[in-house]
């Protein structure tokens, strides 16, 4: 019998204003959508991510990005991370570097123009980046162990940064994101958790869908059925973790506050299959880690049968036609 399998539910929570034009004007109801995702049915973002793991009895792994409060005042950060505490969840650091040049008084000099990926930064800037994230989430009471870069776009000078701060522990790699530290392809292994310097880096499940292609565990782009074929596939092999990508405004409609019903039952199902089969799937934090490799290793993918997609791609087409 194979052993149970640790799966981490893992939430980038960040609030965006559609662009960088008025950000001061345009806040205020960028921070309402992304944090709460109120509407006549509810309060779909952040809210009700939280209520559907706590009737579950499950805990998730939220990174949270803290630099737009370096902006906007560390109150609203402050308010995303008490919600998120009140359930008992664990709260890690995220750092999507866009604010940087938005920030008075700059980080550094060189600051002053938009650079979006964390990887187009030297490593003296990432690490001053990295220690302000940390500054901003210890103002708020909290002391982050983990990270994950924006967009997973890291690289690796991102590792050493991040062993200059004090993180043993990454989320930033996916193997299907061209942007996630293309100068360690090849030499980091980005299937299996393993050691990279110092850091222990768990990274993004991939698994192969029913047509063949490679395609990541997220809540937003995957039907339930895959998620769960990939679940049983990866504990088949003996894989000891899964980790599940999701958000804090990934249960609402597109550019709106209304919910995504789809998308709501799919994470409802998800949980409530989690919650019923503990004995196979371990919902875990950063306080329960996989077993780390020191060498890349090679393994097998999850996969999972055609169903499960065609499954999906209904799904999708049902999106685009409701709207």
């Amino acid at each position: 019998m194979p052993d149970p399998v640790k799966v981490y539910l893992t939430f980038d929570i960040e609030v965006w204003c559609g662009g960088w034009k008025d950000l001061d004007a345009k806040f205020p109801a960028s921070f309402e959508r992304y944090v709460y995702g109120r509407s006549s049915a509810g309060d779909y973002a952040l809210p009700k991510t939280l209520e559907i793991l706590d009737r579950n009895g499950l805990k998730g792994v939220f990174f949270v990005e803290p630099l737009f409060a370096a902006r906007f005042g560390v109150e609203h950060l402050a308010t995303i991370v008490d919600l998120i505490r009140a359930g008992g969840h664990d709260v890690q650091l995220h750092l999507h570097p866009e604010w940087s040049d938005e920030l008075r008084p700059l980080p550094f000099p060189g600051a002053n123009r938009k650079r979006q990926h964390l990887a187009y930064y030297t490593l003296e800037e990432q690490t001053i980046l990295i220690r302000k994230g940390l500054d901003l989430m210890a103002q708020v009471g909290c002391h982050p162990i983990a990270f994950r870069a924006g967009s997973f776009a890291a690289s690796a000078d991102t590792f050493r940064a991040l062993e200059a701060c004090g993180l043993g522990l990454d989320f930033s790699l996916n193997e299907v994101s061209a942007d996630s530290a293309p100068d360690l392809r090849g030499q980091a292994d980005f299937i299996q958790p393993s050691l990279i310097g110092a850091v222990k880096s768990v990274p993004m499940t991939i698994f192969r869908d029913g047509t063949g292609r490679l395609r990541p565990a997220q809540l937003g782009s995957c039907s339930v059925a895959e998620l769960e074929g990939a679940l049983e596939s990866t504990r088949a092999l003996g894989i000891g973790h899964f980790v599940l990508l999701s958000h804090n405004f990934e249960m609402l409609k597109q550019g709106r506050s209304n919910p995504d019903g789809i998308v709501v039952r799919r994470f409802e199902k998800l949980c409530k299959l989690l919650a019923a089969r503990r004995d196979e799937f371990t919902v875990s934090t950063t306080a329960m880690l996989p077993t780390f490799k020191a060498d890349p290793q090679k393994v097998s993918l999850p996969s999972v049968g055609l169903p499960a997609t065609l499954w999906r791609l209904g799904e999708q087409a049902a999106r685009r036609f409701i709207g």
